[in-house]
Order: C-alpha cells, then structure tokens, then sequence
C-alpha cells in the first residue's frame, strides 16, 4: 500500500513515527513517548498506534525495538494479555430473543470478576479447577517451579486458580456478529495474577539496578534489565512463561465458553471454522527488523505482519474487527490493539451515569451498573477513526458487532 498515514515526530533521541492523524494524541501520552525515546538502546525509531494514551511505564499503544535491554514496565504487569476469536457456524436467526440466559451460561461456566481482595472464596478464582485445566497447568508447572527458584515472591500468590479465569478491568467475553450474521465468540484477557507478580518483581528489580549503577533515567519508570545480564535471564524465562500462560489461559475459557453455550439448551447444534485467532498484544519478541536481531516489545499493539491475522475490539458498544496484517515494515510490523482510552476510569466514572451507559450499550445483553461505568463506550475514542488512521498496516477482514458482553 502505498499510503502514507503516520507523521514523524522529532526527539532528542530516535524519532516517533505515530499513526494517529484524526484520533487524539494527548500531551501526557506524546510526552511519555518523547521520554522513551531518549533511551540508548532503542533500534530506528519508536513507532505509536492510533489507540494511544499514556500508561504506567510506557505508552499504552506503543512498539519499542530495543537492541540490548528490555524495559520490563514497558511490558507491564499483564504479560501477554492478549485477544482470541473464533467463527462458528450458527447464524443471527438461531440465537434467542432473550440473550440473558446465553450470558448466564457463560458466567457460570467462567470465573470472572474478584471478591474478598483475591483471597480465599474469591469468584474470579477456582475453588476446584475442572480437569482440563489441571491438566493444561500440569504442563505449565515445571517451568513455573523453576522461575519461583530463582525468584521465590514470584510464588507467593495465586496462579494454578487463575488458569481459565478472566479477570476484570476491560477484560470481557462476547457473543458477536459479523457482517454477514455469522456468530462468533470473543474474549480478552492475559496472565492474571502471576504474570502482575512477575511484571512487578523485575520492573521493582530493574529500578534497583539503576539506582545502584548510578544510571539516571527522564522516568523511573523507564529502568530497563541489560541483555547478557542474569536478571535478563531471569527475566525472559518468566516473561515467556507468562506469555505462554496468557494464551493457554484464553485458549481454556474459550473452550469453556464454548461448552457452555453448547450444553445451555438454548441453541441448535454447531461446529467451529477454520477462523480462529489468538494473539497478544502486551508482550515481547525477538525479530528481525532493518538489519537487526532486536527485542519488540508491543505495549498495547498486535503484530500485523503480512498475511497475519490479529483482533482489534472496541469498546463495550462498538464495532470490533478481524484483520490480516499488511507487514508494514515501519510500524515494526504491528497495529493498535483497541480503540484506546480516550479518558481515564475516573474520569469516565465522573463524565458518566448508570443512563448513559445504559443508552451507549442499549441492545446489548450486558452489565448496566455502576460498577462498569469506566468501561463505557463514552470513554474510549472512535474505533471508526483508529481503523481509519491505520490503514495502511491492517486490512478489515470481518467486522463484529457485540450482542453478548460478559465483564468482571
């Protein structure tokens, strides 16, 4: 494609290439990304999504190539929070009028949300995991043993009983239609508590070691673990253990999912396609890219490399997309990973009422309380207008619509 749609910021160190003509791009999110960029290590330039906004660390929404370091809050503490879709052969006339009992079934089936500050009892957890997680953590477990060795915090909470559970935040499972009204089943989530103590460990780890080596950096929050170095050891395997952990654990609760709504008398029988798709978008890499062997780290992007296939949602009352990487080579071969937040929970929860969330969601079989007002389609931006702004990174594939939203 021969269409040009990012613009070039100059720094004091690489450049920003930023794909964000007609979305906003706020002062607090450029100037992070302007922070970023002055760091060594960093490999051509630092390329940033239309789903932009700032973020603990680094920038939601941005992709750093790094030649010699990772910068662990760049990652964050959702290692491998990510996106997996799956078309079915159901149709739109097949579902029931009433949807309430489609989402009953799948919030029965998947633990969701969190009680008693995750402690004992609490929903989001198991209490006695089915067998086929038992048997999808009994092949986590080793390498997981061997991480909490070297790191023994790393243990000191829940993870098997995390394993096929949701979460909360933007966390969500979804029944949608496609242009077509082929139904299709959604969700979002990633590593769970282990991958927040893992993510916190090395991000606490790296700012000692900055402190220690009398290294001053524009944000503390911009520590980064030198490759070559023990902790970089470390701190890949638990990274690549925990991104393993993320897909495994939406691999279970799509299944799950699936179960669910199979077994719920509420629908004809119905078979999977072969469209399936199940992709990170908070993680890190190793790629080729220009010349070098770097470190990509994706902080809210996906990889659309050419041919690839990625997921890009809305938000709880807007459209979401399947789409085909075009391998744009400056993007580092990524695109957004969302619509992006467009103001923060607080805010939302201040800007919005249980009514307007009400009519922003109105048709959609979903949570309409207080409790999930920061999630409102009001605070995010227009995925019309981030789709617009990245088109030459991703082609549209199948676009959907939610009729079913589970939150945590």
């Amino acid at each position: 494609m021969s269409e040009t749609t990012h613009q070039t910021f100059e720094t004091d160190g690489v450049p920003i290439k930023a794909w964000t003509r007609g979305v906003p791009f706020e002062s607090e999110a450029e100037q992070q990304v302007r922070r970023l960029a002055t760091l060594p290590f960093l490999h051509k330039w630092v390329a940033v999504m239309p789903d932009v906004h700032a973020g603990k660390g680094a920038t939601v929404g941005s992709v750093i190539a790094t030649n010699g370091a990772i910068i662990p809050a760049a990652v964050g503490v959702d290692i491998g929070c990510g996106m997996i879709a799956v078309e079915t052969t159901l149709t739109a006339s097949q579902l029931p009028d009433d949807l309430k009992g489609i989402r009953s079934a799948i919030e029965a089936a998947v633990p969701h949300g969190r009680t008693n500050n995750g402690g004992p009892g609490d929903r989001g957890a198991w209490g006695d995991a089915p067998e086929r997680v038992q048997k999808a953590w009994a092949e986590l477990a080793p390498r997981y043993e061997a991480i909490v060795k070297e790191n023994p915090s790393i243990g000191r909470g829940t993870s098997f009983g995390h394993l096929g559970t949701l979460g909360t935040g933007n966390h969500f499972i979804e029944v949608c239609l496609d242009e077509r009204d082929r139904v299709w089943f959604m969700l979002h989530s990633g590593s769970r508590g282990v991958g927040n103590r893992i993510g916190s460990h090395f991000i606490d780890l790296a700012k000692k070691d900055m402190k220690r080596w009398f290294i001053n950096l524009p944000d503390a929050d911009l520590a980064y673990i030198p490759d070559g170095s023990e902790t970089f050891g470390q701190y890949w395997r638990a990274l690549a253990w925990a991104q393993d952990f993320a897909r495994t654990n939406r691999a279970l609760m799509m299944e799950a999912t699936i179960m669910a709504v199979r077994t719920s008398g509420l629908l004809p029988s119905f078979e999977l396609t072969n469209e399936a798709v199940n992709c990170h978008h908070n993680y890190v890499s190793k790629e080729h890219h220009f010349g070098k062997d770097v470190w990509v780290t994706r902080k809210g992007a996906v990889r659309a490399g050419e041919g690839e296939l990625g997921i890009i949602p809305g938000s709880m009352g807007a459209k979401s997309f399947i789409v085909r990487g075009l391998g744009n080579r400056d993007s580092f071969c990524s695109c957004s990973h969302g619509a992006g937040r467009k103001m923060s929970r607080s805010a939302a929860k201040r800007a919005f009422s249980i009514e307007d969330h009400a009519r922003m969601t109105a048709g959609i079989e979903c949570r309409k309380d207080e409790d999930v007002i920061d999630e409102t389609p009001g605070a995010y931006k227009s995925i019309d207008d981030v789709m617009h702004a990245q088109r030459d990174l991703v082609e549209v594939v199948r676009t959907l619509r939610q009729v079913v939203c589970v939150k945590g």
